[in-house]
């Protein structure tokens, strides 16, 4: 017989070297073929081509456990072992031996993990039978030691499994590990199984056995002689038998009848039992006829019982009280009877709500009894909503007239009021909770009592704020600064009034202070007193006014005391319809009263224009602390408080634009134009009037005042060429001096200040060049030739050129250089006759002797180039000359 695969040590190194570094060991190894079959159907062979496999049975231990694992190994394209797939044998629940292969060697393992068991698992071939026995005996016993139980095994006598491991108890080779390495230990297999016999019979019952079938075998060898004692023994029984009989005859009888007796009996007994059956039946009957009766008559009274109340609970739902019927039908709205109103309200509410599906049973809803009660509730809901609307109208117009009528309540001469709404609010939140009730009943009579009540109060509200201006402006003593200040006309020695109007801006500040919380209070009051589903208006610890050190001077705190009112709190999301209708709403409350606003803004504007500045940086503080939705016309208000500010301030500008355009008319005009030094003052005024966000309007002013006034300067400075050089230079210098210190400051006009830097430095340059060369122009009309030649010819042939000749250099030297001193004071003469500002002078001097010298050198280099042997005036001379002047 061949050898086995199992005892290949090749083999079983191989599946060593593919299983490197998973830290366990194997126990055996052997090649199997492998093939598909299907669940149930025993697979049939040869249906699958065959795959060369080897199944190694491993192990793995981990502290005082071990865990056992079957391995597929299938092989590379190299011919090398590499892993295929893995199992865990702890789940391992069926071994089955496949009956439809003759040879036996055909068996398939189930594993219980197995992610589809729709999926039959493959088949595996052995060589022949002691390969499979040797395979399988090794699984189980495995199973049995290392995880202390034992597969289901199918198809496969396990006696004579057990036989076949008594006889074959090759010795297998098994890797221990000690101190030194691994080394081969050489045990028998019989060491390492659970045998199958010792599951099935002990060793006493198997000598019991052994024993009982040697009896059989001895007893089998006298057969013969056996069989003829059966026979007598036999012929012996059957004489004592009929014996027997024959005595007991007479007592056979008696008892015979005895048994007729006793069937008599029976018989009469059944036909007893007979006719009590058909009585007991019969009487059944009727008890089930009784019950029945009695089950009807006790669900009819329960049934009676559940109408009752049900009829009791609906005839309370559809009865009106008495007193809440007189409250919604006559009863008056004096403060007095609105906790009886409001109970009224609430019980109507609350028995319409129960008429309703989801609150009634549908069942009622169509009886006639609810229909005509649904119809009298309507009709009183619709009578109290009309009775409590018409008081509500005349009652905010009565709340209006009494304050207009009383003079203490506004600004009266000498005494600025400010408006106080707490007894308004006090007596209005009487009715709050009323407003919240109409609402739920009817939410369309709630638009004219909006409208009633902003008509009402904005003919208050008006009248304060117009009194309260007309009180402040004539409080408010200032004196009226000029607007004209660009103005040549006035001369240069204006003196400008300085006065402070600095009332003007605390006037128009008070005038925002009382006035923007007033209307940001009246518009939250409105909001939320007329039931409007808004998130607040100033939110808790804020201040309507912007302002962090504003102050109230009411005593107690304003709570509205509505948020409350339905007992639920405000919505956290905005309605966007709500909230579009309630600025329709503030509209018409507060509409108009911009009005009293523009009359200040107009008055502070015609007392000093530079007053717009610091107007604007409050209206924008204001107008920054205004963030709720409901502040939405006091947002607009301020937008247009702003703008018309800015309105103001740009008409000032201009008008300052337009006194500055108008000194370009005037006859020639020579040294610093009067615009110059008073932009300067009156940038220093503009940016002491500076507050918070003006920043920008100046800005833009600046902007707009310097273009008007650069451009003017270059075109009165274009009416008069042979001097435009010297007025520009002049107005360039003033402005950078009298802004010097502003630039530092304020980037805008720093902007400007290098502008007029760059164009003092360009008419600086054309000046003194133009003096330059009329003085010496000889000279550098000699060097310019020069230089254009040298782009044409070499500099050696330019001596022997027409004009350029060493002769014609001496006759241009004496001509321009004998008595330079002289020509050099009438240079600085020329440059000293026409300025007007004596200041300037030393400093263009200085660039005049610089931008000569360099001129000159540059000549000197070209004289030493083109007539290297001709004597000039060196430059250091010069330079001597032009320090000594």
């Amino acid at each position: 017989m061949a050898k086995s695969s199992a005892d290949d040590e090749e083999l079983r190194r191989a599946c060593e070297a593919a299983i490197e570094g998973t830290k366990q060991n194997i126990v055996m190894s052997i090649r199997v073929a492998k093939s598909r079959g299907v669940w149930g159907k025993s697979g049939k062979l040869g249906r699958h081509m065959a795959k060369p496999r080897v199944l190694a049975i491993s192990t793995k231990s981990k502290g005082q456990r071990t865990k056992a694992f079957l391995r597929v190994l299938k092989y590379s394209t190299g011919g090398v072992l590499e892993p295929a797939k893995l199992y865990k044998l702890k789940h391992l629940s069926k071994v089955e031996v496949i009956t439809n292969d003759p040879s036996g060697c055909t068996f398939m393992l189930g594993f219980d993990n197995l992610r589809s068991q729709s999926v039959a698992p493959p088949q595996w071939t052995m060589r022949n039978i002691d390969d499979r026995n040797r395979l399988l005996l090794c699984i189980l016993n495995i199973c049995k030691d290392v995880l202390g139980r034992l597969p289901k095994v199918v198809g496969i006598d396990v006696v004579e499994m057990a036989l076949w491991a008594k006889e074959n108890t090759p010795k297998v080779t098994n890797q221990v590990s000690i101190q030194d390495g691994p080394v081969a230990a050489t045990v028998t297999e019989s060491d390492l199984k659970v045998t199958v016999e010792r599951e099935l019979v002990s060793q006493a019952e198997e000598e019991d056995m052994e024993a009982l079938l040697g009896t059989y075998v001895m007893g089998i060898g006298e057969a013969e002689a056996f069989s003829e004692r059966l026979k007598r023994e036999l012929q012996a029984l059957e004489a004592a038998n009929v014996h027997a009989i024959l005595e007991t005859e007479p007592m056979v009888e008696e008892v015979l009848q005895g048994l007729d007796s006793a069937a008599n009996c029976v018989e009469d007994m059944d036909e007893w039992l007979s006719i009590f059956n058909v009585k007991l039946r019969h009487m059944r009957e009727d008890i089930e006829s009784i019950e029945t009766r009695n089950n009807k008559l006790e669900m009819q009274s329960v049934n009676n019982k559940a109408l009752i109340e049900e009829l009791d609970k609906l005839l309370e739902r559809l009865r009106v009280p008495s007193e809440y019927a007189t409250s919604l039908t006559g009863d008056s709205f004096d403060e007095a009877r609105m906790l009886q109103n409001i109970e009224a309200c609430e019980w109507l509410t609350g028995a319409l709500r129960g008429l309703e599906i989801p609150n009634l049973d549908p069942a009622y809803a169509n009886m006639r009894a609810v229909r005509e009660k649904r119809a009298e509730l309507e009709k009183l809901k619709t009578t109290f909503v009309r009775r409590a609307s018409e008081f509500l109208r005349k009652y905010f117009a009565s709340l209006v007239d009494f304050m207009i009528s009383d003079k203490s309540y506004f600004s009266q001469r000498g005494q600025l009021k400010r408006p106080d709404h707490a007894d308004l609010r006090y007596r209005c939140r009487t009715y709050a909770r009323l407003l919240q009730h109409l609402k739920n009943l009817d939410k369309n009579c709630l638009g004219p009592l909006r409208k009633a009540y902003c008509s009402s109060l904005n003919l208050l509200l008006r009248r304060e704020a117009r009194e309260f201006a007309n009180e402040l402006r004539a409080s408010t003593k200032a004196s009226r600064n000029p607007t004209v200040w660009l103005e040549a006309s006035t001369g240069s020695g204006q003196n400008v009034n300085n006065a402070d109007t600095s009332t003007v801006s605390e006037a128009y500040a008070k005038m925002l202070t009382i006035f923007i919380p007033l209307l940001v209070d009246e518009s939250s009051f409105f909001a939320h007193f007329m039931c409007f589903e808004v998130p607040a208006l100033v939110p808790p610890g804020g201040l309507a006014n912007g302002n962090k050190t504003g102050h109230n001077d009411d005593d107690t705190t304003d709570d509205l005391g509505i948020m409350d009112i339905d007992d639920n709190e405000t919505k956290a999301g905005k309605n966007s319809v709500e909230l579009g209708t309630l600025n329709d709403a503030l509209q018409d409350l507060l509409d108009g009263i911009q009005e009293d606003f523009y009359a200040v803004v107009d008055w502070a504007y015609k007392i000093d224009p530079l007053r717009c500045i610091s107007m604007h940086g409050i209206t924008e503080r204001y107008l920054s602390g205004q963030k709720a939705d409901a502040a939405g016309f006091v947002r607009l208000l301020l937008d247009d408080l702003e703008s018309r500010i800015s309105m103001q301030f740009s008409r000032f500008v201009d008008e300052a634009c337009h006194q500055i355009e108008r000194n370009e008319r005037n006859v020639r005009q020579m040294g610093v134009l009067s615009y110059i030094p008073r932009f300067a003052t009156l940038a220093t005024r503009m940016e002491q009037y500076i507050q918070g966000q003006s920043r920008d309007l100046v800005d833009q002013a600046y902007t707009k005042f310097v273009s008007i006034m650069f451009a003017t300067l270059e075109k009165i400075a274009q009416q008069d060429p042979k001097y435009a050089d010297i007025l520009l230079l002049e107005n360039y210098a003033e402005f950078q001096n009298s802004l010097f210190d502003l630039a530092n400051v304020v980037p805008t006009l720093a902007k400007f200040y290098h502008q007029a830097s760059e164009a003092y430095e360009q008419a600086c340059t054309r000046h003194i060049n133009m003096i330059i060369y009329y003085q010496f122009e000889r000279l550098f009309q000699f060097a310019r030739k020069i230089e254009d030649l040298m782009y044409t010819i070499t500099p050696e042939e330019i001596p022997f050129q027409l004009g350029l000749s060493k002769m014609d250099l001496r006759k241009m030297l004496k001509s321009s250089l004998s008595g330079v001193d002289k020509s050099i004071m009438a240079m600085y003469k020329k440059l000293q006759k026409n300025l007007t500002s004596e200041a300037l002078l030393p400093s263009l001097w200085d660039k005049c002797k610089k931008e000569f010298l360099d001129k000159y050198e540059s000549f000197a280099q070209l004289v030493a180039k083109i007539y290297p042997n001709e004597p000039i005036l060196s430059v250091a001379d010069m330079r001597e000359l032009l320090a000594s002047m």
